[in-house]
């Protein structure tokens, strides 16, 4: 809990300063924020680092497939209504990454953290949270991530016995799963748009029965929750039954939903809905994600997609046809270097708009659109497919590598 008391021994001050020391070097040198490297080599230092940064911060732990770092912004922009944040806002969600990103909060109250889903279960044990928001488990990574059941059942693992209050999305089968064996869980109905990795049960393995926007097992019985909180359109419902507005800068239902979990997890701190929404209102885009950039005289909206479910949502968030799309697709470390996961995109629903194709794997990319019978056209770079393509506004979808790549050449 939060104190004044200073938790840092001798060690722990000369690990966070040769980090900070070694990250200013990186950033120096133009290798990027520094944070990574800045981490590693304070936990070499001190590997008990991250539980002592933690010990006078309440800390929310923030985890999904999508959705992390805006959802990250989000909670951290509501909770600043009662005190000061430290958060890890550029999306570096690895041990390290965390541990260099608390080590620069020394007057903060609260540390809001993006988990890699993988590291969920070791964060929480090291940083003991308040709170936890499991917002979605979907395929990702193919040649890296588990499979999401394997994920599942590690955060279920991982969290059972949690003092942690969690607040989990209870339309996802897999993080209803995971959540279920905590003691004391915040149900939130946050929607799924994307289902083809929750058909079958978690439980026992039966198929799932799915009327409306319900679930359940016919074999085993295991069924969705009731919420306590939901997002109903433009509303977030808290749990006396009152509707709150939701206005936000980002674009999407997905933001919305993100909005609804945000305000749940800000309510656990004491920060009112009301108060929370609005302060929601503040960010505008996410570590570049949704800006709109001026480059060769266009308007281009920068929109970051990684895997089916990614790609699934932002295809509700572009304008209407003909508005032309720019597709980016890299396939290096970060990204995963499996792309059949194109395979699993329905990319029929870009019918009507130009395409232009480009990236790393613009090739494999372009014979997936090819079977979708999709009108595109393949180019070298950003610069060609922005002169080639038809007037007005431009949205541009990129995975992670390639959206990096896209934000560096449009000085973003």
């Amino acid at each position: 809990m939060a104190g004044n008391s200073d938790p840092l021994t001798p060690r722990a001050k000369l690990a966070v300063t040769a980090g900070k020391a070694v990250a200013a070097a990186s950033r120096a040198a133009g290798r990027g924020s520094g944070s990574v490297i800045g981490g590693r080599v304070a936990l070499k230092l001190d590997p008990d680092l991250l539980g002592r940064l933690a010990q006078n911060l309440d800390v929310v732990l923030v985890s999904a497939t999508n959705g992390k770092t805006t959802t990250t912004r989000l909670i951290a922009e509501a909770l600043r209504a009662a005190g000061p944040v430290v958060s890890n806002a550029l999306g570096a969600n690895m041990p390290a990454g965390i541990t260099s990103a608390l080590a620069g909060g020394s007057d903060a109250k609260f540390g809001v953290i993006e988990v890699d889903e993988k590291y969920l279960a070791g964060v929480a044990r090291d940083t003991g949270p308040k709170c936890i928001a499991l917002l979605n488990l979907s395929r990702d990574q193919l040649d890296r991530a588990a499979e999401t059941r394997m994920l599942a059942e590690n955060w279920r693992e991982g969290l059972a016995g949690s003092k942690a209050v969690i607040v989990a999305n209870c339309d996802d089968p897999l993080v209803v799963w995971a959540a279920s064996s905590s003691p004391n869980v915040i149900w939130v109905a946050a929607g799924q748009m994307w289902k083809d990795d929750a058909w079958s049960c978690p439980s026992c393995g039966g198929v799932m029965q799915r009327p409306g926007d319900d679930w359940f097992c016919g074999e085993c019985g295991f069924r969705r929750p009731t919420p306590s909180w939901a997002l109903s359109g433009d509303h977030v419902l808290d749990p006396h039954g009152s509707a709150w507005p939701i206005h936000l800068q980002l674009p999407g239902r997905a933001n919305k939903a993100n909005a609804a979990s945000s305000a749940a997890v800000a309510a656990v701190f004491g920060v009112p809905p009301q108060v929370a929404l609005e302060r929601m209102y503040q960010v505008q885009a996410v570590a570049g994600r949704y800006d709109v950039v001026q480059f060769q005289g266009r308007d281009l909206r920068l929109l970051l997609a990684k895997n089916p479910a990614g790609w699934l949502e932002t295809f509700s968030l572009i304008d209407p046809p003909p508005t032309p799309v720019i597709l980016s697709v890299n396939a290096r470390g970060a990204d995963g270097t499996d792309t059949s996961w194109l395979w699993d995109v329905d990319y029929t629903r870009l019918t009507g708009h130009p395409l232009f194709v480009i990236g790393d794997r613009k090739l494999d990319l372009a014979v997936r659109l090819e079977v979708a019978n999709q009108h595109f056209q393949v180019c070298e770079n950003l610069d060609q497919a922005v002169q080639q393509a038809p007037p007005g506004r431009i949205e541009v979808i990129a995975n992670y590598t390639a959206f990096q790549d896209l934000r560096r050449r449009v000085g973003n």
